[in-house]
This record gives structure tokens, sequence and C-alpha cells, in this order.
């Protein structure tokens, strides 16, 4: 299905092959592969900048790690050649979490012409679009950036958002995390009042592409996840997480937080509350 006919309010994030094709070559496009570097090197598209952001993670979010992992994050784009007035699509296997954690944090940066190509280099080569396997390196420069603070979350604001009746809280890991059974911290579990949606949820496995606006509108208003509500995401690193925050924006919900340290953060810090859903052999709520 078309990207316009699947009904987004904000359907410009996404870009088609057809769109990309039509750039190539234009002043102030900057293309970021996130595939591996061994992929990138067999064959990619023309001009794109090679950029695998996955294990590019923080699990400390007091104000200084958190202030100085978003310095690291300005200078990798810089590095490639990115400057802050540039067009950025992120592209990569398919529309996964990589492209999706490259699209929040330009956003979360203060970026405000980012897009990801839907369905990725697949879609590419499903078109019958070249790719390429040379390059120039790009010449790095630096990056201006002023980070927009109401779409990160901490384990602070957590805290707060926890008892808040105006926020929701999405855990976008898998079935098995959520109940704790598929321990990646010191501690299994979920964040208290937590609501569940895995993010294979919202992508169609066939063609790689964003589910449509009806499909992802369902999947988070069953959760009463819905947009005059606050929403702060989370997984195991902040990756699944930021996937959940690309449909939101293409539903335009007004109010998401990425949580970029997640699981990896609240499951090992010590004194975070946590709770174990039905169903699993742990008690039901601890508090460390």
């Amino acid at each position: 299905m078309d990207i316009a006919a699947r009904g987004y309010a904000n359907p410009d994030l996404l870009w088609s092959p057809e769109t990309l094709r039509e750039r190539l070559g234009q002043s102030g496009l900057a293309i970021i592969d996130t595939r591996p570097a061994e992929i990138f090197a067999k064959g990619h598209i023309p001009g794109a900048r090679h950029f695998d952001l996955y294990c590019v993670n923080t699990d400390d979010t007091d104000p200084a790690p958190l202030a100085s992992f978003t310095r690291l994050w300005a200078d990798l784009l810089g590095w490639r050649g990115v400057r802050e007035s540039d067009t950025i699509v992120f592209s990569g296997e398919f529309t996964d979490y990589c492209v999706a954690r490259g699209f929040w944090f330009a956003e979360y940066l203060g970026h405000g012409d980012v897009h990801v190509l839907d369905g990725g280099i697949a879609a590419w080569s499903a078109a019958g679009l070249a790719v390429d396997t040379e390059g120039d390196p790009p010449k790095p420069v630096k990056f201006a950036f002023n980070p927009v603070e109401e779409t990160v979350a901490t384990y602070s604001s957590i805290l707060d958002a926890i008892d808040d009746p105006d926020c929701v809280i999405v855990d976008i890991r898998s079935r098995e995390e959520f109940m704790g059974t598929d321990k990646r911290a010191r501690h299994g579990g979920a964040i208290p009042g937590a609501k569940h949606r895995d993010w294979e949820d919202l992508y169609d496995h066939d063609s790689g592409c964003m589910k449509s606006a009806d499909q992802l509108r369902e999947a988070f208003e069953t959760l009463a996840a819905t947009p005059d509500k606050e929403i702060t995401l989370y997984c195991n690193t902040g990756y699944r997480s930021a996937h959940a925050y690309l449909a939101l924006r293409l539903l335009d919900y007004p109010r998401i937080r990425n949580y970029v340290g997640s699981w990896q953060e609240w499951g090992n810090r010590d004194g975070l509350p946590i709770w174990r859903p039905e169903g699993t052999q742990e008690p039901m709520d601890i508090t460390r």
C-alpha cells in the first residue's frame, strides 16, 4: 500500500524509494545507512553514508551522563558529514528499530527535517533501483543541536509518571521480557502499571513497511494510549521503543517520550520499583 493511502497524519516522515530516487544528488541530502558495515559494503543507495548505530547506548539518564550521551550522538552525525540544516533520511534493511532510533535521536537533537526510507534497502531493490558499492568518505562537520527535552524520558520522569493519570507507559519488548521470564538485566519484570505492545506488531512483516494508520491507532488505543495522554515508551535499550515513537509520530500524537535508558537502566539500577505481571512465578510487586 502506498504511503499516502495508509492514512497517516504525518506521511512525509516516511519516504518511498521513488521519493528518495527523485532527490538523489541534491545538495543538503544526507542518507544514513544503519546496517552493519559488511552488508553496507556489498551494496547501498548511491551517496549513502554508513552509520551502524546499534549498541550506541546509555544506561544512565541522570542529567550529566545523558548530556554527555547527547553530545556524543551529535558528534557521531557530524563525523559523517551531517549538518543540522540537512535533510536526513535513515535507511536500514527494512523499517526496523535502528532506523527508528536514528529518527528519534535526530528529532531529540532538535532536527526538524528527518525521514525514514519505508521498507529500507529491500524496498529500494524491489523497485529495481541501483545500488552502489563505492563512495567517498564524508568530510566531518559540526552538527549543532538543541535537545527537545519533551521527547526523552528518564528514570526520574518515569517515577513521576507511574501514578499520573495523564500518563501512559507502554512496554514495547517481547511478551516474555514484559512478564519477566526473559531477563536481560539483573532484574526481570516491568515498570509498574506499564501496558504491553510488542514492536513486532507495528510493521508489516511481508513488506517491511510500517502498518497503516488504522492498524497503528488500534494497537495503541486498545491500551488506553490515546492522543490526549502523555505516552512514555520503553524497551531494553531504547531501540524498539524508538520504533513505537515513529509509529506515534505518524499518528501525530503530541506528547511522546522515548526512555533512552530503558530496561538496561531500570532493571539494573537500585531503588526503582519493579512490577511482575500476573502469570509469572515471581511476586507481583517489588520495590528495590
